[in-house]
């Protein structure tokens, strides 16, 4: 027992203090402060608008912008999501960005991830912070670019008095022009916080186990439209793990991303730009493939997939077993025929659209041309639509016919 406890890394008295103290305050203060008082209108705007401010800029700076410089931005956008940052009180964007990049390179290795949710619920929630951990510790030969970067070092040399500036003074602040500091201080200060931290966290803890896996499932990152409604897009972290450099997560059009809206938007005032988009052809295939697999395991599952070897190993084998394993077989193999065509496909419109882009490059492209370009890509698009619907009709049949 003593062994055990001897053993155990050392307590983290910053980060235990923090994330255990706001909590139990928020707990405490605030419902004792509502029976007293009546928080005014200003106070609850404070909450709200403080942690959208607090969650874009880790959302859209510590993690898109610089943890996998999915973009870049002006002086004056990067000067406000350090501020802000800061304010969400989750270490300085050296730290952060460097342990995440971590993170992403060692997923789900219990020795490596600072936060591997293979370690359970707690400790990718929150336990990390509670203990220093060896995979925890600061190491940033990651990021050579963060260590040039004059805002990112600014703020982690004076990361405590900011941070005392911005969770105190700027509440305080906020309360005195508004003629309710106490209510915008737990509002606008305390809950704000708490909010703003496990909404983050949820993102290392829920988003690795709860959700679906339409990209990859190499890892434990899970997609969750639940969650990205709380994380200004950050819930779908299945696709983020496989295609990290994407400024955005939520590629759908109905898929909820305020990050995503935010870059985009100000990229058309030039604020943002070199936005990085991941190939539509590579992603529908990781999507496809993610499909094929699952057919095959379905196929492979079912008892009826291993009637081959008990053909040879039983005489007595119904002829309505041998042609159910026809049956399999045969769909089998037109299951791969079509993955493999639809995977020709996508090659095909990734290879034009370089040629396309290289004759840009070369020389100014004709109507003609720029015509000629459009039509192919119709034509191969259109083949591409028929071609993934015949591929998603199969892929549906599937589980059905290896549980006839």
């Amino acid at each position: 027992m003593h062994a055990d406890r001897a053993s155990r890394p050392p307590i983290n008295w910053y980060g235990a203090v923090v994330l255990v103290a706001t909590p139990l305050l928020a707990m405490i203060l605030i419902p004792l402060y509502a029976w007293m008082n009546d928080f005014t209108t200003a106070a609850w705007v404070s909450f709200v608008v403080l942690s959208i401010l607090n969650g874009m800029s880790i959302t859209g700076g510590y993690h898109r912008l610089w943890a996998h410089r999915a973009y870049e931005a002006h002086w004056s956008v990067k000067l406000f999501f350090m501020l802000f940052g800061t304010m969400a009180l989750q270490n300085s964007i050296l730290v952060w960005a460097s342990g995440h990049r971590t993170h992403h390179r060692h997923i789900d290795d219990d020795d490596k991830d600072p936060y591997s949710a293979g370690r359970g619920f707690w400790f990718s929630h929150i336990g990390w912070m509670l203990r220093q951990h060896e995979s925890g510790k600061d190491d940033f030969r990651n990021a050579p670019d963060l260590l040039n970067d004059p805002i990112v070092m600014f703020q982690h040399r004076y990361y405590v008095p900011l941070a005392v500036v911005m969770n105190l003074g700027v509440p305080a602040l906020i309360g005195y022009l508004a003629g309710d500091v106490a209510g915008v201080m737990l509002l606008g200060g305390l809950l704000r916080l708490v909010w703003s931290h496990h909404t983050t966290f949820f993102i290392n803890s829920l988003a690795h186990m709860w959700g679906t896996r339409p990209y990859t499932d190499e890892n434990s990152a899970r997609d969750n439209p639940v969650l990205a409604l709380f994380t200004y897009g950050e819930g779908y972290h299945n696709y983020h793990h496989i295609f990290q450099y994407d400024y955005r997560n939520g590629i759908r059009w109905y898929q909820i991303d305020p990050t995503k809206w935010v870059i985009a938007g100000l990229s058309y005032v030039g604020l943002t730009w070199n936005l990085k988009r991941v190939p539509k052809f590579q992603v529908e295939k990781a999507r496809i493939a993610m499909q094929f697999k699952r057919a095959e395991e379905h196929l492979k599952a079912h008892p009826a997939g291993q009637s081959t070897h008990l053909t040879q190993l039983s005489e007595g084998i119904s002829a309505q077993a041998q042609a159910m394993q026809a049956q399999l077989e045969a769909f089998k193999a037109r299951l791969s025929h079509e993955y493999e065509n639809y995977s020709r496909a996508l090659q095909d419109w990734a290879k034009l659209k370089e040629a396309q882009y290289a004759e840009t490059k070369s020389a100014i492209m004709s109507g003609e041309v720029m015509a000629a370009y459009k039509l192919k890509f119709k034509e191969l698009e259109k083949q591409m639509k028929a071609q993934r619907k015949r591929l998603k009709t199969l892929v549906a049949q599937g589980p059905a016919l290896a549980m006839a």
